[in-house]
Order: structure tokens, then sequence, then C-alpha cells
């Protein structure tokens, strides 16, 4: 590492590190990069294994609305920054804050770096069932967070076809085929 210059620590952190890298080929060049620091976070998928259906959220996306979506209106699967929490409790947490609905017993899936290029943002994935009489409150997201999102339950069939459509949240994708190929709505095998 030659040098690393703080650019902004506004909401989030970013950063210009200069450093020097060995390629493959054994040659060293000295290289530029920006990276963006919002810390790590965790996400979960919402499930009624009977009933066949997940619970999203849809929410007001700001850098999807400028990056040409219509109206920057996400659906997706709760989450959200691990903030001083352990993964778990971030989504338990994240998942009542958004949904209104208290959760059954989490299951870790993975972790996944979602912009690798620019984000050092680590997420954890997990999958939880709910049940459709859980709601704990009548209202989803943070007021004070500007967070005002709609609950939206959807047949997994439904939201799997949707995928490309208005399922175009990577965390959201992951999650529903990881739910249809191994998860709660797998093939018997």
């Amino acid at each position: 590492m030659r040098e690393v210059t703080l650019l902004s620590a506004n909401w989030y952190v970013e950063r210009r590190a200069v450093f020097d890298f060995q390629h493959s080929d054994g040659h060293w060049s000295t290289e530029e990069r920006e990276t963006h620091d919002r810390g790590d976070g965790a996400t979960v998928l919402l499930y009624d294994a009977e009933r066949r259906t997940v619970l999203l959220i849809r929410q007001f996306r700001y850098p999807a609305y400028v990056n040409e979506h219509p109206d920057g209106m996400l659906l997706e699967v709760p989450g959200g920054l691990l903030d001083d929490d352990d993964p778990e409790t971030a989504i338990r947490r994240e998942a009542q804050e958004e949904t209104g609905y208290e959760i059954g017993q989490p299951e870790f899936l993975f972790t996944a770096y979602m912009s690798p290029g620019s984000v050092t943002e680590k997420l954890f994935f997990y999958a939880a069932p709910y049940a459709s009489d859980s709601a704990v409150s009548a209202s989803a997201g943070l007021a004070d967070e500007g967070e005002d999102t709609e609950v939206v339950e959807v047949d997994v069939d439904d939201a799997i076809r949707r995928i490309g459509v208005d399922v175009i949240d990577a965390k959201t994708i992951m999650l529903l085929q990881w739910s249809v190929l191994s998860g709660p709505f797998a093939p018997a095998r």
C-alpha cells in the first residue's frame, strides 16, 4: 500500500488507494482504486413453506431511480447494515422493522460480496419462516430513517417468474433461486 486518501466520510466512507500489485506473470504495477465502505449487511428471505409464499418489501431506492429505473421502487427481501449487531440479530431487527412481522428461526445460508469492484460490503444471507398471523406491527419501515415500505406477500412461483421483470434486486434474485433449488420450495429428492 502506497497511499490511502479519505475522499468522503458523510453517510459512507469513500477512499482512494494507490498500491503495488503483482500480476500472475510476476510483473508489478502501481494501481489506483476507489472504495465505497458502507459496512457489512445481512438479508433474509421470509417464507411460508406450507402456503408457498415469500414476504417481500417494495421501497424507493434513489440509486436505481437515477440509473433509469422508472420510479425507483424495488421489490426486494428485507435487510440492512449490521451496525453493531451480529448478522442474525441484524436480520431479525431488519425483518421486523421493514415488514412488521416476527420471524421464526433463521437459517444462515452463505455470504457474498455484492459489488466487489468498488464496494467493500459483505452480505450475510439467511432464510427464515414467517406465519401470516405473525405481524407484530401495523407499520413497515422506520419513518425516522426515511423508510416507506410496502409489504408484499407473493407466491414463490410468481416471484420466480417476475425475476428480470420487477424483481431486479440481486440479493432477492439470489435468495429466490436458492429457495427453489435447495431451500424450502425445492423439489423433494
